[in-house]
């Protein structure tokens, strides 16, 4: 038995390099990475590709270790180059997420340590850097000290966990499912109406509420909903607004959909996970009035703190909510039960193991502190406001509504042919070019093409190119 254990152990200790092997092996991804930033500013946003990262399938899993050249290489041929390059600040379709440099290595020190950072008994110091950032979520939004989070791996947890806090807090059964009514309007992310279906509520009364000319929803037809809902017999539940819509970027009318939350006796959500950060900026920051008065707020650092995919936070006006809804207890974690300093992630989330996500954004935020943050967000507002500007002096193109924050829509209309068509043709000849990368969307039946800024590096000369761009295309 001991000669078996030693063999195992001989080969078992490969997982275990030695200080120069873990030198060897960092150096050389250290090396790719420097050469993958060094070229974003060449490299295109978008790259077809015929077989789509194919051959990545011809290297399959095996008992053998390979090179880290080789694996390397095999990540720059079949991962980085084909497809979208989210890093590019050519991205300017759907809502581009981040990857400030720091974050990373605040990934690396949080996997280095694998601290758990899901029980306070477990890892102290990892519950109160993450709850210290929620706190701090809680005051930007205004929420009073009660308040309290989770941070999430982006915006779809986040809402649901919401959704589901939400139910157990108006101690909604399923027999009342059929009766209950969540009202939103068509703008609504489509990762809300998910949430609903799997947190049990698919059979209740999904209200579409009529907005105003520029996609903002219509206060007064809410009203109106609730009133005629509650003389039906009807169980009006929650109110989920939007702070940044991802179609046209609009901000719901916040302040007064509090008001009728407040006076009707529903859960106000508002789902601020493209555009709740840009309370930060002077220029829109009175959008947002209204939402210190939410039930609960979704905000993703990944999009407007610049973060890596994987980075969204949940903040509830109340922790106690939260907890009641999320928290169970195991015998084998009884050790950690009387150990209540802070309030543990565990307690708050459906998630038992996660990743320490505090680190990620914990690090750049001490090592910049706020200000170029605030900077860029504003940034991203006025170079949306300067190309819905530019795009009108182009012949052809007509705009959407006035962008709320970093998004808007447009389109070219052609003297002949079909203008829903020729837009989606256009989309992928944009496509085809590369440099730039946009996406488009339908609204009330029209084709547009959708300018997102949201990536830390886009800048000015990257709105000029599309300008360019689109002129040249666009050439009769």
């Amino acid at each position: 038995m001991l000669e078996k254990i030693k063999a195992l152990e001989k080969i078992a200790l490969q997982l275990e390099p030695t200080p120069p092997e873990r030198k060897a092996v960092r150096n050389a991804v250290i090396d790719y990475s420097e050469r993958f930033l060094n070229q974003l500013e060449t490299s295109k946003a978008y790259q077809i590709s015929k077989d789509k990262g194919r051959a990545i399938l011809d290297s399959p899993i095996q008992e053998g270790g390979l090179e880290i050249e080789h694996i390397l290489n095999l990540i720059e041929q079949q991962v980085d180059r084909p497809g979208l390059n989210p890093a590019s600040g050519g991205h300017l379709a759907y809502i581009p997420g981040g990857g400030i440099y720091p974050s990373s290595l605040g990934d690396f020190l949080a996997d280095i340590s694998n601290r758990y950072a899901g029980v306070f008994y477990a890892s102290p110091g990892a519950v109160r850097m993450e709850n210290l950032l929620l706190r701090w979520m809680c005051d930007l939004f205004g929420l009073p000290p009660e308040a309290g989070g989770n941070l999430t791996s982006g915006g779809s947890i986040a809402n649901l966990t919401a959704i589901v806090a939400a139910r157990d807090f108006k101690q909604l059964k399923s027999k009342d499912f059929e009766k209950v009514v969540i009202y939103s309007t068509a703008q609504v992310h489509h990762c809300t109406l998910k949430a609903i279906k799997i947190s049990g509520l698919y059979e209740s009364i999904q209200r579409t509420i009529p907005m105003d000319a520029h996609f903002r929803m219509d206060a007064n037809a809410l009203k109106e909903a609730i009133i005629q809902d509650k003389k039906a017999g009807l169980i009006p539940f929650m109110v989920m607004a939007s702070a940044g819509t991802t179609d046209t970027g609009a901000i719901d009318p916040l302040e007064t959909i509090a008001t009728i939350c407040q006076t009707e006796n529903l859960w106000f959500h508002v789902d601020g996970a493209y555009g709740g950060f840009f309370i930060l900026s002077d220029e829109v920051k009175d959008k947002f009035k209204g939402i210190e008065r939410a039930d609960s707020i979704v905000v993703d650092p990944h999009k407007g703190l610049f973060l890596p995919y994987g980075s969204g936070a949940l903040l509830v006006r109340n922790v106690k909510w939260l907890y009641q809804s999320q928290h169970m207890q195991a015998n084998y974690l009884q050790d950690a039960f009387d150990d209540i300093e802070e309030v543990s992630p565990a307690d708050l989330s459906p998630e038992l193991t996660k990743p320490f996500r505090g680190l990620r954004l914990w690090l750049p935020l001490k090592l910049f502190g706020l200000a170029p943050f605030r900077a860029a967000l504003s940034e991203k507002i006025w170079l949306c406001r300067y190309f819905y500007e530019a795009i009108q002096q182009i012949d052809g193109f007509e705009v959407g509504s006035y962008p709320d924050l970093s998004v808007m829509t447009y389109r070219y209309v052609p003297t002949k042919g079909d203008a829903n068509v020729y837009n989606l043709e256009l989309t992928n000849r944009i496509k085809e070019e590369g440099s730039v990368f946009v996406s488009s969307t339908t609204i009330n039946g029209l084709v547009y093409l959708r300018l997102a800024v949201l990536s830390f590096r886009t800048h000015l000369h990257t709105i000029n190119r599309l300008l360019e761009l689109l002129e040249r295309l666009t050439k009769v």
